[in-house]
């Protein structure tokens, strides 16, 4: 079964960056889409970025937009973020999801704890 695998989270202070990984075991043309979400306390897990994989667009929720940016190594099967200029609400799990080209089923990552605090 594949397996998404993230890694980079951290403590940052605010102001500084983070660039989060997604590993994905299998082969990422298998996907659809391969994106991040994250989750604050408290909160409902909410959309930040996305990468279709058969296009060179992405799309960038509005919170993060001109800060954070979502990029793909085809041939490594690793999906990014890099986060600039973090804020103190930029903490939370951030979770990489991808969607089955064929069947269109979701699968999650185990999420990765980022915190933004001085």
């Amino acid at each position: 079964q594949v397996q998404l695998m993230e890694s980079g989270g951290g403590l940052v202070q605010p102001g500084g960056s983070l660039r989060l990984s997604c590993a994905v075991s299998g082969s990422i043309f298998d996907f659809n889409v391969i994106g991040w979400y994250r989750q604050a306390p408290g909160k409902q897990r909410e959309f930040v970025a996305v990468s279709p994989i058969r296009s060179g667009t992405t799309n960038i929720a509005d919170s993060v937009k001109g800060r954070f940016t979502i990029s793909r190594d085809n041939a490594n099967n690793t999906v990014y973020l890099q986060m600039n200029s973090l804020k103190a609400e930029d903490t939370g799990v951030y979770y990489c999801n991808a969607v089955y080209r064929v069947t269109m089923r979701n699968i999650w990552g185990q999420g990765t704890q980022v915190t933004v605090s001085s």
